[in-house]
C-alpha cells in the first residue's frame, strides 16, 4: 500500500467553510497530499466578517498534535492563525522538538493578522503572536499590507524565515505580482492577471497548496510555481454562496 505525504495543519476552525482548516484540507487534498487538522481556534464568522475568535488551550493543541506525531510520518507543516501568543509559542516548541528528529522538516507560515475587513484573528497582539513562530519558518507568505505590518522583507529574513514570498493580490493594477525572497539574496517574482473579486480564504490556500508540494517532496520553486498556478485557477472557478467574498474552487487537480 502506497503512503500518501501528510501535511500537519495549525489553524482555526472557519463555520463558512471558506477559510482556515476548511480551505486547508481541501487545498491540500488537490495537490495529492493528505492533510491532519489541529484546530487552534473556533471563530464566529461568516464569508465576509469574522466577529468572534476563541482560542483552545495551549495543552489541548499540543495533545492534538503530539497524537499525531506519535503516530503518523509528517511530510510538512502549515500554519494558519494560532489564536494565541501562547498558542503560537507551543507550536513553535513542537516543531523545535521535531526539527531534532527532522532538521529538513519544511514549515509554511501564513501570517493571517486579520479577515479582509479588517476584524482581528487572535486574541492577542497578532504580529507579537507570531514572533515565535519565525525563526522555526521554511517560508512566510504574507500579501503586502501583512508584509509591512511584520516589518517588511528584510525583517522577515533577519528573524529567521529562510524564505518570503509576498502575494500581491491587495495591489492595483491589471497583474498581480508575487516576489519570492529568500535568506541569500535571491529573488523571482510571478505575474498573474488580476482577478475581478474578492475572495475568502486565498491565502489558505496558496500557502496550503506550497505545503502540500513540499510534502510531496518538490523543490521549493517548483513549489512555488505550481502552488500559484493552483490557487489563481480555484480563484478564477470562484463561486458565491452569499454576497460579499467569492469561494476558491479548491477542489480541482
Amino acid at each position: 500500500m502506497t503512503r500518501r505525504p501528510s501535511v500537519l495543519v495549525f489553524a482555526g476552525a472557519d463555520p463558512s467553510g471558506g477559510a482556515g482548516i476548511a480551505a486547508d484540507i481541501l487545498a491540500i487534498a488537490a495537490q495529492g497530499a493528505h492533510a491532519l487538522p489541529v484546530i487552534t481556534a473556533l471563530t464566529v464568522q461568516d464569508n465576509d466578517r469574522v466577529f468572534a475568535v476563541e482560542p483552545v488551550a495551549p495543552e489541548l493543541l499540543r495533545r492534538q498534535a503530539q497524537a499525531l506525531i506519535d503516530r503518523i510520518a509528517i511530510d510538512a507543516v502549515k500554519i494558519g492563525i494560532p489564536g494565541s501568543a501562547a498558542n503560537a509559542a507551543a507550536i513553535a516548541q513542537l516543531i523545535a522538538q521535531w526539527r531534532l528528529v527532522r532538521p529538513s522538516l519544511p514549515v509554511v507560515l501564513d501570517p493571517v493578522l486579520a479577515s479582509g475587513h479588517g476584524d482581528v484573528l487572535s486574541r492577542d497582539d497578532a504580529v507579537l503572536a507570531l514572533a515565535p513562530l519565525l525563526p522555526v519558518t521554511t517560508i512566510i507568505v504574507p500579501n503586502g499590507p501583512e508584509a509591512l505590518a511584520l516589518g517588511g522583507v528584510e525583517n522577515l529574513l533577519a528573524q529567521g524565515c529562510r524564505h518570503v514570498l509576498v502575494t500581491g493580490g491587495h495591489g492595483e493594477g491589471d497583474e498581480v505580482l508575487n516576489r519570492w525572497v529568500d535568506a541569500h539574496g535571491g529573488e523571482r517574482a510571478w505575474r498573474w492577471p488580476r482577478l475581478p473579486g474578492a475572495f475568502h480564504g486565498s491565502g489558505c490556500t496558496l500557502a496550503s497548496a506550497i505545503a502540500a508540494r513540499l510534502a510531496l517532496g518538490q523543490a521549493l520553486p517548483d513549489a512555488l510555481a505550481q502552488a500559484q498556478s493552483y490557487c489563481h485557477a480555484a480563484l478564477a472557478g470562484a463561486y458565491a454562496i452569499a454576497p460579499g467574498q467569492l469561494m476558491p474552487q479548491r477542489f480541482i487537480q
